[in-house]
């Protein structure tokens, strides 16, 4: 059986599956939905998206990742309020933004809104079950702190490359459509992300916020590392 991450990538989606919680197979999907007939065997997946959305303010998983990840607390955005992600333009989503949490809201925050509502629409039909993570909350875990360069550098590539084979995880034969499509960056944050879902299988996850949120949904709400 296999443990999944997956990030997103140029054109679809990144998913790295462990096995025996070691080695990887990276596949390319167009879409998550293909996630079911790429890796039969998904037993748990740890996807890098947000997970139920907030209706005013911001989700305590977003304050508290970046708390914990203090110098590297940029790379977690606050997650949209539900309202300005249904806008039909980024005009009107930055003023119900503003509305509703006191903050605008920028481009790259609405240009996530499909993949947001592609995962949202595709969970009751996942083929296990499927957690939010955030890849450097992941990494900050494994390493055991912050990692101390950003991972589009060349030093930060290289921390997190080691980290991942210390845990493990080798990526160095992936080949194939995976390794054309995914960015450096993106594979490496599919890698943590399967880390934290071999975690999530094993009981030994951290849940922020703990206890989790709930959404309107009944989802729980947090980021798990």
């Amino acid at each position: 059986m296999a443990v999944v991450g997956v990030d997103a990538c140029k054109g679809g989606w990144i998913a790295v599956a462990l096995r025996d919680g070691r080695g990887a197979q990276a596949c390319y999907l167009p879409g998550i939905e293909a996630l079911a007939d790429a890796i039969p065997d998904a037993e748990a997946v740890a996807i890098d998206i947000p997970i139920g959305l907030p209706l005013t303010g911001w989700r305590a998983a977003d304050i508290e990742a970046k708390a914990i990840l203090g110098p590297r607390r940029n790379s977690v955005f606050f997650t949209p309020v539900r309202a300005a992600l249904e806008a039909p333009d980024h005009a009107t989503a930055s003023k119900l933004s503003l509305e509703l949490t006191g903050a605008g809201m920028s481009q790259q925050s609405f240009a996530l809104r499909r993949r947001i509502f592609e995962v949202e629409r595709w969970l009751p039909d996942a083929p296990c079950p499927v957690w939010e993570v955030h890849p450097e909350v992941s990494f900050t875990f494994l390493m055991g702190a912050s990692a101390s360069a950003s991972k589009r550098s060349w030093s930060g590539m290289i921390e997190r490359r080691n980290a991942l084979l210390d845990a493990g995880i080798d990526l160095e034969g992936v080949s194939g459509a995976a390794g054309v499509q995914a960015a450096v960056d993106d594979m490496l944050d599919a890698g943590a992300a399967a880390w934290t879902a071999k975690r999530l299988l094993d009981g030994t996850a951290h849940s922020i916020p703990n206890p989790p949120e709930t959404d309107t949904a009944g989802r729980a709400v947090a980021i798990w590392a």
